[in-house]
């Protein structure tokens, strides 16, 4: 198939850019323009995938260059947005324009050149704390973000493009993601890259809430089978691990992993608003097994370590830390 990939340059847009080229996919990795003409982490791929996909250079805001990227491609997979929680509390507009307009773009240029498959990566934040454990997608909906309001309504647009349209839309909601490449504002390489810069007291936010973390290459996984089951179109389906462990023993076993033992100070900046925080995320994901066949190789705690261990030893490698500054929290 010919696929728009946006948001193809970040963490999960870039795994999932190199297991499509694999599979021998015509990719057209979206890529938000900027000066630097930098493709991220797209730049990272080695000699197997590196040129073997196009690079498209512009902003989903831009109704007109999304319609010219759109047209003749067979399906679209929608991974671009602003997503990091913290900024969204203090520039919420630029989540509205990007999560919601851009969507609503996209939408619009799939529903008028046909597209044959439209997949839409939504959020776990987007349920707000648990009210329920396992967290099912018929969950009750709480934006207590900024970022998981804008999610949300990105949600119900491409769900009303289904309804209203017919446009062969699939909802994904990936659940906590960690991995080799993910930014420094996520709470595990926030750890991991305080730890091998040998500081002994790791700054955090709080330590109590817990999450159903799912390691990248599971995620990726989930996104190329709903490409081939056409029973994804019109649901949302949740992709999680079924297992949720909290901050501070994420942080302690991640320092087990590295072999030393840390302390934890408290950083003001790291931390949500009170009635903003979500103290709790676990996925029930059985719908991914029955709908996509789809179950995570690295699910419970066993798995979660095995995980841990491949995103560590990824950020040992000095080209890699030094691509991150955990001297100053970016928002």
């Amino acid at each position: 198939m010919k696929i728009l990939l946006t948001g193809s340059e970040g963490f999960i847009g870039s795994h999932l850019c190199e297991a499509l080229v694999k599979q021998g996919h015509a990719v057209k990795a979206f890529v938000l323009y900027n000066s630097f003409n930098s493709s991220g982490w797209l730049e990272s791929f080695n000699s197997e995938t590196k040129g073997h996909f196009e690079i498209c250079l512009g902003d989903i805001r831009d109704a007109s260059f999304v319609r010219k990227s759109v047209k003749n491609c067979d399906a679209v997979m929608h991974l671009a947005s602003l997503i990091g929680i913290p900024y969204s509390y203090h520039s919420p507009e630029s989540y509205v324009q990007t999560n919601i307009s851009g969507a609503l773009n996209l939408l619009l240029a799939a529903r008028d050149f046909n597209v044959q498959k439209f997949i839409h990566t939504s959020t776990s934040e987007v349920y707000g704390t648990a009210q329920k454990v396992p967290i099912t997608e018929d969950h009750p909906i709480v934006g207590q973000s900024p970022y998981s309001a804008t999610k949300i309504a990105a949600d119900q647009l491409a769900y009303s493009f289904y309804t209203s349209f017919g446009l062969p839309v699939a909802t994904l909601r990936p659940f906590n993601t960690y991995g080799p490449r993910q930014s420094s504002r996520a709470v595990i390489p926030t750890i991991i890259t305080q730890i091998l810069n040998k500081k002994k007291k790791i700054k955090l936010g709080s330590l109590m809430p817990r999450r159903d973390f799912t390691y990248v290459d599971d995620i990726t996984a989930a996104f190329i089978a709903t490409l081939k089951k056409p029973k994804a179109i019109g649901e949302t389906i949740n992709l999680g691990s079924n297992f949720d462990i909290n901050i501070k023993d994420t942080a302690n076993l991640i320092a087990k992993l590295i072999g030393i033992e840390v302390e934890f100070a408290y950083d003001k900046i790291r931390a949500r608003p009170e009635k903003s925080e979500v103290l709790r995320l676990l996925a029930c994901n059985k719908k991914a097994l029955n709908i996509l066949g789809w179950k995570p190789r690295y699910g419970k705690l066993k798995g979660f370590e095995k995980g841990l261990k491949k995103t560590i030893e990824w950020f040992s490698e000095e080209n890699n830390l030094k691509k991150y500054n955990f001297k100053k929290f970016i928002i």
